[in-house]
Parts: C-alpha cells; sequence; structure tokens
C-alpha cells in the first residue's frame, strides 16, 4: 500500500471532507468508537469494536466519508497542522500515531490543544502546529505550538503510523471496512454521526 503524497488540490476537492473534519473540534467529546464495519443500510451502522462488543450509530441524513490514507514522515514539515496521539510525559513523549491534516484544514485548527485521549491507557491527543522538524538517530522530533502558548516536544520514531485524510465516498463505507468514529450521544442514549472515516484500502485509522 504506497503513501499518499500531500496535495492541496485533493484535500478541496470534497466540500463534504472539509465539514466532516472540521465537525471534529464542534463535537465537544464524542464517543470515540473504533473497529470494523459489520452491517450497513444508509441509515445505521454496525460496527464490531475493538472491545468486542457491536455498536450500532444512526447516521445523519447526509453523512460522509474521509478516507484515512497512508503518508510519510517527509510529508510533516514545519506549518503543518498535525494531531499526534502520544504516551509519555510532557518531558519525554512519544507519538503513537500521526494524522497531518490536510492544506484545507490548516486555518479551522480543528480540535487544537492538548488533552487526554484513549487510544491507549493514560494516552494524550495533541493537535497543533509543527513550529520545528529536528531529525534524529531514531526518527524525528516535533516541537508543535498551540493555542493560548501551549507547546509540546514529541518524538516520532521510525515504522509509527502516519495518515491523513482524502475524500471518500459512501461506497467506501461497506462491510469489513475498519473505521473510526467519533459518534454523538443524545438524550435517549442513541449515538449518531455525520461521518465515517474509513481506512482506505483495508487499513486500520490508528487515531
Amino acid at each position: 500500500m504506497k503513501p499518499v503524497r500531500l496535495f492541496a488540490s485533493v484535500a478541496v476537492t470534497s466540500v463534504a471532507l472539509l465539514t466532516a473534519v472540521s465537525s471534529m473540534a464542534q463535537q465537544g467529546t464524542p464517543t470515540r468508537i473504533r473497529g470494523a464495519i459489520s452491517a450497513i443500510d444508509g441509515k445505521t451502522v454496525t460496527i464490531a469494536t475493538r472491545e468486542g462488543v457491536p455498536v450500532t450509530v444512526k447516521l445523519a441524513d447526509n453523512w460522509a466519508v474521509a478516507l484515512v490514507a497512508p503518508v510519510t514522515i517527509a510529508d510533516i514539515k514545519p506549518g503543518s497542522f498535525v494531531g499526534i496521539a502520544s504516551t509519555g510525559s510532557d518531558a519525554n513523549r512519544t507519538a503513537l500515531e500521526v494524522l497531518v491534516f490536510p492544506e484545507a484544514m490548516k486555518a479551522a485548527k480543528p480540535g487544537e490543544g492538548h488533552y487526554p485521549w484513549d487510544l491507549q491507557p493514560q494516552s494524550m491527543m495533541t493537535n497543533a502546529t509543527v513550529a520545528t522538524v529536528a531529525a534524529g538517530s531514531d526518527g524525528q522530533t516535533l516541537k508543535l505550538d498551540y493555542k493560548d502558548g501551549g507547546t509540546q516536544t514529541i518524538k516520532v520514531k521510525p515504522g509509527i503510523p502516519i495518515v491523513t485524510f482524502v475524500p471518500g465516498t459512501q461506497a467506501d463505507a461497506k462491510v469489513g471496512a475498519k473505521i473510526f468514529v467519533g459518534a454523538s450521544k443524545g438524550a435517549d442514549g442513541v449515538l449518531s454521526a455525520a461521518r465515517l472515516n474509513v481506512g482506505k484500502d483495508g487499513l486500520t485509522p490508528p487515531m
């Protein structure tokens, strides 16, 4: 599976993708669901979760798909806006995965900040702008700046998954596809989502 090169023209080919990714910052604290699609009918999707419990999510009328596609460390440059799940302390933080947001998303800075994440126990998520990239013998070290003067330094070791979003279609959300969903829970307990983040070509979304 070849990494996708990042070009602005790819990011702006779909208004649906722009809306879907921007909504990440507007959901508050979503219910994050990771797994594979076991059933989908266009109105609901059932996910076989990593925890082994099936979860059903109601889909919005205009639900969208963003494909999660691999890129490389070369696509991370000063000025890139990234989301990095990491472990460790603020003095010694190591990436678990890196999401490089498409160029069209940089101005919106979706989810900007540094906050707890549930990829692994005690993991954190940092959505921020890359200030500097320093190469080392065991990977790259990124200095990240985010709102209110926040900063984090995170090491990205070789082999860490690095991905981006590219436009997808509802047809990409098929049984067996690996997905990551940030669902909203209503007062009635029903989970709903306006978009599905689907791994491209069988990729498991690492976030």
